[in-house]
């Protein structure tokens, strides 16, 4: 899935051996540590989903990752289990199109999703539900901070140059959250996300990473 000038000459051969390498050893290190710190809380979230509604905590679904080659991306369920994505595909669609700019761009969240459990909503509020995706980073699949992993079927919707936001390992966090997030529309998360993989760096990772605490503090979470 090359294109988008070689994916930007491969994030400029993958930002340097040196500080990709650095930026791989940083992932290590704090999802090590983060995944210690945080399993009474997925272990507490765990319990507190599967009590609430019929189905497996833990929701599985196929990502693309660098390059586009296809990940299974971890989180805790959110919605009732078996609901399908049709309405997400559909509004994704209709805001490329330029559908819904009447007041404005559409976020790309929809924040009166009725799949979503109440517990789910509550498990979005603080991001808890993406803390299995320390797996994801320690495996490799993912990295802290990064462009948001996105199902196959919104990468076939996306325009031609937001395929240079592949050129690097998508993240738990990113630009997108912490300028943003559900205020934002599809194309300008796109275009935060181009931006971080043409330019990231190990002080931007970590200034994106203080954002995020302040913001999961805040509660300024997922819709």
């Amino acid at each position: 899935m090359q294109g988008a000038d070689g994916l930007f000459v491969s994030a400029l051969l993958r930002r340097t051996t040196g500080t990709a390498a650095a930026k791989r050893v940083l992932d290590v290190v704090a999802a090590s540590v983060a995944v210690v710190i945080a399993a009474p809380v997925m272990l507490a979230a765990t319990i507190a989903v599967r009590r609430s509604s019929p189905g497996p905590a833990l929701f599985r679904q196929e990502r693309a990752g660098r390059d586009g080659h296809p990940f299974t991306v971890l989180k805790l369920r959110t919605m009732y289990h078996g609901v399908d994505d049709r309405a997400h595909r559909d509004q994704i669609r209709r805001e490329l199109e330029g559908a819904g700019q009447i007041d404005g761009p559409v976020a790309f969240k929809r924040v009166d999703d009725v799949r979503i459990t109440p517990v789910g909503r509550w498990l979005r509020r603080f991001s808890i539900d993406e803390l299995p995706q320390l797996i994801n980073v320690l495996r490799g699949e993912m990295s802290l901070v990064g462009p948001r992993p996105i199902p196959a079927y919104e990468l076939d919707m996306y325009p031609t140059w937001s395929r240079a936001r592949l050129s690097v390992l998508p993240g738990i966090t990113g630009l997108w959250q912490v300028s943003g997030r559900n205020h934002l529309s599809t194309i300008e998360m796109l275009e935060l996300d181009c931006r971080y993989a043409s330019s990231w760096t190990l002080r931007g990772d970590l200034r994106i990473i203080a954002k995020t605490f302040a913001a999961v503090f805040n509660a300024d979470g997922a819709a």
